[in-house]
């Protein structure tokens, strides 16, 4: 298990950076994984993680995510449920608390951790819940097989999506309109009905 990822997961991101409180990018939204430390501003990284491995977090409906195209490159996330929002691909970090009245009864995939719906036959809902799994039985791991290398990137590639720009954040909205699954949609096989039928006369 990397080291700095309880790190990672621990850290509240989008406070106000005290260095640059007066600046327009001043919310801490960075995590810089060779230094492991509190998250900081776009002008912290510019001056003092200029040459580290950086990732940048991004925020939908108030809960934190990161481009799968990011997280990918250092993490197995294999097992983690997926979800495209505003054509990016993301992974939330924790767990989010499940809707109110939202019941099991007719939900196919669950998270294994903590029970919240899946839109695709994964096990866990976010980063966080895989690493309680590893704590608890270690039948799952982080750690990316260097020789699959090639296939990661192949799969990112396949992807076919759009990525905003490096600058540009993940908006809100509804959860309808932004979880969207990373599976292809299935269609029904179901004939439509092609008209009512008539009777042939009756002979005279």
């Amino acid at each position: 298990m990397q080291p700095w990822l309880e790190s990672l997961l621990s850290t509240p991101f989008f406070t106000i950076c005290p260095s640059h409180t007066d600046a327009a990018r001043s919310e801490c939204n960075m995590y810089c994984i060779d230094c492991k430390t509190d998250a900081f501003c776009f002008y912290c990284r510019s001056s003092r993680h200029k040459d580290h491995n950086v990732i940048q977090i991004r925020r939908s409906s108030y809960h934190d995510v990161v481009r799968v195209a990011e997280i990918q490159k250092i993490l197995d996330i294999g097992g983690v449920q997926t979800y495209v929002i505003n054509s990016a691909r993301v992974v939330f970090l924790n767990e989010r608390p499940q809707p109110k009245g939202t019941t099991s009864k007719g939900i196919s995939h669950m998270c294994e951790i903590c029970g919240r719906s899946l839109l695709d036959p994964f096990r866990f809902c976010s980063l966080g819940c895989k690493l309680e799994v590893i704590k608890k039985n270690g039948d799952e791991s982080f750690v990316l097989n260097t020789k699959n290398d090639e296939e990661i990137e192949a799969r990112i590639e396949g992807t076919q999506i759009r990525l905003p720009s490096k600058e540009e954040e993940l908006r809100e909205g509804r959860q309808q309109d932004m979880y969207k699954s990373t599976f292809p949609p299935t269609h029904s096989n179901s004939r439509r009905r092609k008209g009512i039928p008539h009777r042939a006369p009756f002979g005279s």
